[in-house]
């Protein structure tokens, strides 16, 4: 397996070379040359798989020869058994035909340790074959970071900086990432939103002196062994709700599109997909671009779902390359144009195909507290504002009892106490492996939203002598 970048202009890479890339060196995102399929008899052959099994089997063919089967097959396995649930991603059924696919029950109740846990032993493996060092850096709105941190804590010769914006996290996420003590790990409270976080990040990787000095490599979802795990949850519930022979509607919170793209993943591998929801709360862009095919950027608006508080998606480039027929120079003008003008609009073709599959909904605060305490009366259950987002727009769908949908619970409530108290009364409690967390020390540096400080301040605290060719 090859992987070419979204904007045309970088060599194609294979599948370590990209792990530690991340971003490719003319700016865009990898994708694979081409969509392997698993067929109809390879889905059927996932149920009644454990979920680590099912991992194994929808990603190997995304890492191929790069690493050795039974390797792979160890990290998996091992990646996957610090999950709170024995189903590790279990379905819990809402209605006749409306499900929760559960991903809260990581080390850091929520979707991102799905594939950062397997992501952790990718980079430990990586450098141990090379005997590097590697500077992991990530731009998080609230739980990437403290997945990558916990995925890389403690890991030899790793140092992981993490940049989240300044106050606009909630505190059980802020203090998941600050309460950490390992000396490799670094928590920036960035002065700004996420999407400054994101474009620091990417004008780090973009300073290539300073990506290669440093051996940076991307924790975001600009990784694309990021998306490949997060694909299989999706084969997982389809498979035991009817796939291949039942196709399935899945509902997705989503800011930084990510998520719901590994869902397009499955759906090129040969998944039955009826259709993607985006679900999004007031910071709109992606429900905007879907109806009107103008993706363009707007002020980023606080709410209780911060995780979604982007208007920079930046995996919507990967998707953006399918619609334009894998056209890179089509991909980097748009990009370009976002960067000048702050927007852009796709030609009908383009928003046509892509509207075949996705569709969007945007979600109000008033609507996303009813929804919670909705699912709390209804249904018995605490949902987080994530969660409230995808089951809002998936309660909007017509239902036709052909194909059950899916709505993506993204984390844990007790990660937003206040919001869910707010809505049904009652303060969700974290599990007892997390019962101290409020009396924990926190630890971490507040920065300007400035390129050049986040790159002096990751020269001060990378170790002399583990750095390629650079000076602290």
């Amino acid at each position: 397996m090859r992987y070419v970048s979204t904007r045309g202009e970088a060599p194609p890479v294979s599948f370590d070379e990209l792990l530690l890339t991340g971003l490719a060196p003319d700016g865009g995102l990898y994708v694979p040359d081409e969509w392997p399929s698993l067929g109809g008899k390879g889905i059927r052959d996932l149920a009644g798989l454990p979920y680590a099994d099912v991992v194994r089997r929808v990603t190997a063919p995304y890492v191929g020869d790069a690493i050795p089967p039974e390797d792979l097959e160890r990290m998996i396995s091992e990646a996957y058994t610090r999950f709170d649930d024995a189903a590790v991603a279990p379905l819990r059924q809402l209605s006749a035909d409306r499900w929760l696919l559960e991903l809260f029950h990581g080390p850091t109740l929520a979707f991102k340790d799905y594939a950062l846990q397997l992501l952790g032993h990718l980079f430990g493996h990586s450098r141990a074959l090379r005997g590097e060092h590697i500077t992991i850096v990530g731009a998080t709105s609230g739980d990437t970071g403290s997945a990558a941190i916990d995925a890389c804590r403690g890991l030899e010769r790793v140092d992981a900086f993490v940049l989240h914006p300044k106050d606009r996290v909630s505190e059980v996420q802020r203090r998941q990432m600050t309460t950490v003590t390992e000396p490799n790990i670094h928590n920036i409270a960035l002065a700004g939103t996420f999407d400054d976080c994101q474009a620091v990040v990417k004008a780090m990787f973009n300073d290539r002196a300073f990506r290669e000095s440093f051996g940076l490599t991307a924790v975001n979802s600009i990784n694309w062994a990021r998306v490949m795990a997060q694909i299989a949850y999706y084969f997982h519930a389809a498979v035991a709700l009817g796939a291949p022979d039942r196709s399935v509607t899945f509902v997705v919170p989503t800011g930084n599109f990510g998520d719901i793209y590994a869902g397009y993943a499955a759906h090129r591998m040969g998944l039955p997909v009826s259709g993607l929801v985006v679900a999004t709360n007031r910071n709109d862009i992606l429900a905007r671009f879907f109806e009107s095919a103008e993706y363009r950027k707007d002020d980023v608006h606080p709410t209780m779902s911060p995780s979604m508080d982007i208007q920079v998606s930046s995996n919507f480039e990967r998707l953006l390359f399918e619609g334009v027929g894998r056209d890179g120079k089509a991909v980097a003008a748009l990009m370009s144009q976002l960067d000048t003008s702050g927007g852009f609009r796709v030609g009908d073709t383009c928003h046509t195909g892509l509207r075949r599959l996705f569709s969007a909904r945007a979600v109000s605060e008033d609507e996303t507290l009813s929804t919670i305490a909705a699912a709390w009366r209804e249904n018995g259950i605490l949902i987080d504002p994530h969660t409230a987002v995808g089951m809002a727009a998936a309660r909007a769908l017509p239902r036709d009892g052909r194909s059950p949908v899916v709505v993506l619970a993204t984390a844990h409530p007790a990660k937003f106490p206040d919001a869910v108290e707010k809505a049904t009364g009652v303060r969700p409690a974290l599990p007892p492996r997390l019962s101290d967390l409020y009396d924990r020390i926190e630890r971490f540096y507040e920065l300007p939203n400035d390129v050049g400080a986040v790159q002096d301040y990751i020269r001060k605290r990378v170790s002399a002598g583990q750095v390629r060719g650079a000076t602290t």
